[in-house]
């Protein structure tokens, strides 16, 4: 038998973001703790600031009925000499019956003492409490809060609980709380509990009282308002789905409203006026042309007929955080972009001050400079690289921390610096994450390359290693971006030989440590078959571009009809050759040759071996093409032949052919 089933549980205003953090755990959590009490069925959860709404169209009313069996010990240990034993005894006693209601059962073979027991389904309503408690126990917001006597800790206090399954309120208590036929609605609505005669009453008493329960019907509220102001307006709202979510989960009644603010403050670039409105206000940023321009839209959770006070109060609000903006902007140009005091920010314990992290970064670039040949003048980097971390030393961004490097490359433009180096400069962090842009010229690669290069090397020099999830300062997101930009320029970065001539400045660091910690994140950030990934990498590559390119060649060829057939003649190849040195010289003589199938497998093999290719892909389906010579070589002579002479030749030539393989991959380690 099923009954609807409706669970409220009322709390003060929920914050946003450790809410949506949790989000993606909360139904799963719930589900897990269902399928323990057999009570597994379809449901749906909603939230807003001051509830979190469980909703049941169809809850089991009481568990199904089951069946308990209990498996003991082998007859042979139970009875002794046709007497029981302690271990029969224990088994009677767990199982709660006396011997005489024990029966016997094969069991690994073994007959040993059984029993089977029918258990009667328990009624959901006297187990709805524990479901509840288990539920909320489980979430994990981040930091909780305790109130009132109560040991117990939640995220925010718990104000109210309304449980009601088919017509009947449940008894359930969480947190001290009572459940109670009531509800609250909109506080600017009204502030008193609302009583409510059943569950269908529910849903229309929260409606008419002003909140929208549904998030997804909020989101579609918030959208079709910003498409309404956008027309209306002929501008663009640039949507941040990260603030979207915000908003979403802090409001119970949105409403899309367009506010400004002075047009003086467009003097500041656009990221300090979009983060104050962002970060501080939650208010989104407003495009013209693609221009930013003086206005804004916020969302409002107020209830009113006359929404021109809530847009004046906004504005209000916004002003001062501009105003204290353009004040940072106009006395950080005053004093100028300088790396003056840096010598005094310590960077890392063990590694000196943010001034000594600039001049290792300087080391690195200048090698990479020779390394790449950009054609950019030395002293371009030089300043990029040696004014990257001077605006750590500025108002705005000592109040905007996330807009270090960015106002860098502002202050860089305004006191004279070329573009180039302002870019630099701006972009030094890029990529920062996996759908981040990249540095935009050659050079802003090797200064972003540089600072994440020299980030990883002094790290690691003080056993700063990430381990399990623990990664406090990025290094994977570091080796990421550097698998991102040397293939976005086709720089070639070898993680043995370049790594450890880099590392020349730097005490103790295990360089096979770190060159594993590079080939993880290979690993990681190739989005193919990891044995393809293993089978690049088992050859001994470590030049990262030539990874990622050998990477994309065998996948395509793996991807791709005919490879299975072509597979298992190579995996016969690789056995044929696994006992071979392959890392000397090999020598075919022709002169040994008895069979055609030698001589054509030979000749067709010289012809792919001495040509030239644009890739690694043409290369290595150049070699597979092999397979018909191959499987004739095969199927005519015997490789091991009785004249040695003519088996080591025979050896040889099938061994030259996989080793020009393994030059991209050992397909032999491809799963299919």
């Amino acid at each position: 038998m099923f009954k609807p089933l409706l669970i409220e549980i009322g709390v003060e205003e929920l914050p946003a973001v450790p809410l949506l953090k949790e989000l993606k755990n909360i139904e799963k959590k719930y589900a897990d703790i269902l399928q323990k009490y057999s009570l597994l069925g379809e449901f749906e959860f909603y939230y807003t600031p001051r509830r979190l709404v469980l909703w049941h169209r169809d809850f089991l009313a009481s568990q199904p009925d089951s069946v308990e069996e209990f498996f003991g010990a082998p007859l042979s240990v139970a009875y002794k000499d046709g007497e029981p034993t302690p271990a029969a005894n224990g088994f009677a006693k767990k199982c709660g019956v006396s011997l005489d209601e024990l029966s016997t059962a094969t069991k690994g073979g073994k007959e040993v003492l059984y029993y089977k027991r029918d258990v009667k389904g328990k009624d959901s309503s006297l187990l709805l409490e524990s479901i509840i408690n288990e539920w909320i126990t489980s979430l994990d917001f981040g930091k909780s809060m305790r109130w009132g006597e109560l040991q117990k800790s939640f995220i925010r206090p718990v104000r109210w609980l309304n449980v009601v399954m088919g017509g009947d309120l449940i008894d359930v208590e969480l947190f001290g709380v009572k459940s109670k036929l009531v509800t609250f609605v909109h506080r600017v609505s009204d502030f008193k509990p609302k009583k409510l005669i059943g569950m269908q009453d529910y849903f229309y008493t929260i409606r008419e009282g002003g909140v929208i329960l549904f998030q997804d019907e909020r989101r579609q509220k918030i959208l079709k308002e910003f498409k309404e102001i956008e027309n209306s307006n002929k501008l663009n709202i640039e949507i941040d789905e990260d603030l979207l979510d915000e908003v979403v989960a802090i409001t119970e009644n949105p409403t899309a409203l367009l506010g400004s603010f002075d047009e003086a403050f467009l003097r500041l670039p656009p990221e300090v006026i979009i983060t104050s409105m962002k970060e501080h206000q939650r208010y989104f940023p407003v495009f013209k042309d693609g221009k930013l321009i003086n206005k804004f839209v916020v969302v409002s959770n107020a209830l009113t007929d006359d929404f021109s006070k809530v847009i004046e109060g906004n504005e209000r609000v916004l002003r001062p955080r501009l105003a204290d903006g353009l004040f940072f902007w106009d006395n950080d140009l005053k004093n100028g972009l300088t790396t003056d005091g840096l010598e005094k920010v310590a960077f890392f314990k063990g590694l000196g001050s943010v001034k000594d992290k600039i001049t290792r970064e300087a080391k690195i670039a200048s090698a990479l400079y020779e390394k790449y040949k950009i054609d950019t003048p030395k002293e371009e980097l030089d300043k990029a690289i040696n004014l990257a971390k001077a605006d750590l030393m500025s108002e705005m961004v000592y109040e905007f921390t996330e807009l270090q490097g960015l106002m860098g490359g502002y202050y860089a433009l305004e006191q004279g610096e070329s573009r180039e180096v302002a870019t630099a400069i701006a972009e030094q962090y890029l990529p920062d994450g996996e759908e981040s842009a990249l540095p935009s010229t050659p050079m802003s690669a090797i200064v972003a390359m540089s600072i994440k290069l020299d980030t990883l090397l002094a790290l690691f020099s003080v056993n700063q290693i990430p381990t399990g999830s623990r990664d406090p300062f990025a290094l994977r997101r570091a080796v990421n971006g550097l698998l991102r930009i040397t293939n976005e320029y086709d720089f070639e970065f070898d993680i043995v030989k370049d790594l450890n001539t880099l590392a020349c400045g730097y005490d103790k660091i295990d360089m096979k440590k770190l060159e594993a910690f590079f080939l993880e994140r290979v690993k990681q950030y190739h989005k193919v078959n990891p044995s393809v990934v293993e089978a690049v990498l088992s050859t001994g590559e470590r030049e990262l571009l030539a990874i990622s390119k050998k990477i994309q060649a065998l996948d395509n060829i793996a991807n791709s009809e005919g490879f299975s057939d072509a597979f298992s003649t190579f995996k016969r190849v690789a056995n044929i050759t696994r006992d071979i040195d392959l890392s000397v010289d090999l020598v075919v003589d022709s002169k040994l040759f008895e069979d055609d199938a030698e001589r054509e497998l030979y000749e067709k093999y010289m012809q792919i071996a001495q040509k030239e290719y644009d890739c690694y892909e043409d290369e290595l389906d150049s070699l597979l093409g092999l397979k018909p010579e191959l499987d004739k070589f095969f199927d005519s002579v015997m490789v091991n032949a009785e004249d040695e002479k003519v088996k080591n030749n025979r050896k040889s030539l099938v061994a030259s052919i996989y080793k020009s393989i393994l030059n991209i991959a050992d397909i032999k380690e491809v799963s299919i």
